[in-house]
């Protein structure tokens, strides 16, 4: 059994693709499984990370705004598309694959796209709820169209059949104690609210979240944990000194990145976040509470979709980056703590959302097709 992966760009196209890999290659040790992607990115360090061959192909993303820097590399781009096929074609030939699976990234086009002039059974998965470019182009081609969530149908064309089956989430979310968690971080029977912005940092989620845990440091009664990225670091408890906060403070938990998010979330009360579709799916698996701030600067404004699909179904609450302060922020936080029972409604409904099988639903529709080839 030969399965060739295509992913790259961002952690959000690569997790999804290792965790279905991991989940096949516990069922199947003697799967022959490798990655194709991007030389210079991010998959290039985590895949061999996981243990898989990869195999390199050598593609660049259009840059949509318009600048002297932004047009030589497109120049670029372009010239490295129009050998893509080829490249494609002699790595897919090279290691005969009886599948190809895409998930995302501008690698993906390509790869799956010769996969299937090639003969070769071929399946992507679209992990937002409103569809990237790479899905949109692949849709007529791939033998099944796999959705991370029913929301995403409606971008797309109506002519064909779309699975289904959620987004991969790591186990350890799924199974993490919350009594445990939050005597492991000192919580006590505090709310415990939980921040993020990216392991980069986000300077506006930064300086907004710095005024609410300034305003919460005189309390007793909440515990925060916000992670500033790596740009961040200094700039937060600065903007908390500006702001008279109580700080150095045991329950203002301030850190670059957050390594043990299974037991943050796991602990967390109310969860204030981007809206990626690896986070969605963590909160939906979790049960969380959240209020959701789709970063704008990422391709056809997808998190925002995202974060829609939660609030439409009360299932979060939506703070637009055009709208967000220090002082929106305490009044969205303030309004949902001040009702009672309001938290757990929140929770249960991203519960209600969330599909638990995901690694089992998609290695099942990868492994369907090799097995309709071989009869």
């Amino acid at each position: 059994m030969k399965i060739l992966f295509a992913c790259g760009g961002t952690a959000g196209h690569i997790n999804p693709a290792l965790a279905v890999a991991n989940y096949i290659r516990e069922q199947y040790p003697e799967a022959d499984i490798r990655f194709a992607g991007n030389p210079r990115g991010m998959e290039a360090r985590l895949v061999p990370q996981a243990g898989y061959p990869f195999l390199p192909i050598r593609v660049m993303g259009l840059q949509r705004r318009l600048s002297l820097k932004n047009i030589k590399l497109n120049i670029q781009a372009a010239c490295l598309l129009l050998t893509a096929t080829s490249r494609a074609k002699k790595l897919i030939s090279d290691f005969g694959p009886d599948v190809v699976m895409g998930t995302g990234g501008y690698v993906s086009g390509p790869v799956v796209l010769t996969a299937a002039k090639m003969g070769i059974p071929t399946v992507s998965h679209e992990q937002n709820a409103f569809p990237g470019l790479t899905t949109k182009a692949l849709c007529a081609k791939v033998d099944k169209m796999l959705l991370a969530t029913e929301a995403a149908k409606k971008h797309l064309p109506q002519d064909r059949e779309y699975i289904v089956t959620g987004n991969p989430v790591r186990q350890e979310i799924v199974t993490s104690d919350r009594a445990a968690a939050r005597a492991k971080l000192g919580v006590g029977d505090r709310i415990c609210i939980l921040s993020f912005g990216g392991s980069l940092g986000a300077d506006r989620i930064n300086e907004a979240v710095s005024t609410l845990m300034a305003q919460n440091s005189h309390r007793d009664d909440i515990h925060h944990i916000h992670a500033t990225g790596a740009y961040g670091v200094e700039d937060v408890p600065m903007f908390l000194q500006q702001q008279g906060a109580n700080y150095p403070n045991p329950h203002l938990d301030i850190r670059e990145y957050i390594h043990d998010m299974p037991d943050c979330l796991a602990a967390a009360d109310l969860v204030i976040s981007r809206a990626g579709a690896t986070s969605i799916s963590e909160l939906q698996a979790a049960g969380k509470a959240s209020v959701l701030i789709p970063s704008p600067n990422v391709a056809e404004n997808h998190q925002y979709h995202n974060a829609m699909a939660l609030q439409n179904r009360q299932a979060a609450v939506v703070l637009e980056e055009k709208d967000l302060s220090g002082q929106s922020l305490c009044d969205v936080v303030n309004d949902i703590l001040s009702q009672p029972g309001r938290l757990a409604e929140l929770g249960a409904n991203a519960a209600k959302m969330a599909i638990m099988d995901a690694n089992r639903r998609i290695a099942g529709e990868v492994l369907a097709l090799i097995g309709s080839r071989s009869k």
